[in-house]
């Protein structure tokens, strides 16, 4: 019973905060980028567009070009995610079908970036907490299931697209300040999604990873992972150590390792996901 009542709470917090996104979504959109006939990608990006050229309001086009990417969503990532996205959506539709003739500001570079801001904000923390309130990656993921071009291109070519069109609808001014807010939006759902403190893989190629290791270890209290111990006696003598850090801890832990080894060779990416943590215990184990 109890488990029950903690899965319902669960549910009604997504709910909530799903709602707050669209709402702060919103807030950019009617007070920032709509009065200054600026737009983002995607398919808010299509529902001003529609709007501007039909008199309705953004938020009848919201509704009825995020309706297929809900069907869609519902049979691969099932009912919870379509429902929330549902919320998500109404939410924002209901929140622009009457429009704000002035917002805060009419200086466009200061409405595309604050407008950028919010909309970020917004769509990041429905993405983060289980909907969508904007299909168009649905429309990318399926480019790159049967076309050559990535995820990330096929959003770029949509967005490349959709502002190219405001140019014709608004004028090419307008349309260049609109790429602005779309790119302020873009990282902001990344900082959103992801959060400030993103995980970061560090590779180490080195003749001391032991004693490398170690200094991580001492340093961020961070498990290390040795992929190939050093032996000077090996055709490539070499060891290779693998770590997870913070992009806040990424400087200090570079630093540290080339004073100790300035010929380590070291390999920084992005750890989209970090599932879990390895014990010390585990490591030990693995090697004996």
């Amino acid at each position: 019973m109890k488990h029950i009542k903690n899965h319902w709470i669960k549910y009604v917090v997504q709910v909530v905060l799903v709602m707050l996104g669209s709402a702060v979504t919103a807030l950019g959109l009617q007070f920032f980028l709509l009065p200054n006939h600026l737009l983002d990608g995607g398919v808010t990006g299509l529902s001003i567009i529609a709007s501007v050229t039909t008199g309705w309001p953004v938020g009848v086009f919201l509704l009825l070009l995020n309706a297929p990417f809900v069907m869609y969503g519902y049979k691969k990532f099932g009912r919870v995610f379509a429902a929330l996205s549902v919320v998500g959506i109404v939410t924002l539709a209901l929140l622009t079908m009457s429009h704000v003739h002035e917002g805060f500001t009419d200086v466009p570079i200061l409405a595309a970036v604050f407008g950028g801001l919010f909309v970020g904000v917004g769509i990041g923390v429905v993405l983060r907490y289980g909907g969508i309130i904007d299909g168009a990656d649905t429309i990318a993921v399926l480019i790159d299931r049967v076309t050559i071009f990535s995820v990330s291109e096929a959003i770029m070519a949509i967005n490349v697209v959709i502002i190219s069109i405001a140019g014709f609808v608004f004028d090419w001014e307008h349309a260049f300040y609109s790429l602005i807010a779309y790119y302020v939006a873009h990282r902001a759902i990344d900082v959103m999604v992801e959060g400030l403190d993103e995980s970061r893989s560090l590779w180490v190629v080195s003749m001391h990873v032991r004693e490398l290791g170690k200094l991580v270890n001492e340093l961020i209290e961070e498990p290390v992972t040795y992929i190939k111990e050093s032996n000077p006696k090996d055709r490539e003598p070499h060891g290779v150590m693998l770590v997870v850090i913070t992009r806040f801890q990424e400087q200090k832990v570079k630093t540290a390792i080339r004073d100790v080894d300035p010929r380590a060779f070291m390999v920084v990416g992005k750890a989209h996901e970090v599932i879990g943590k390895v014990s010390e215990d585990s490591i030990h184990s693995n090697r004996g």
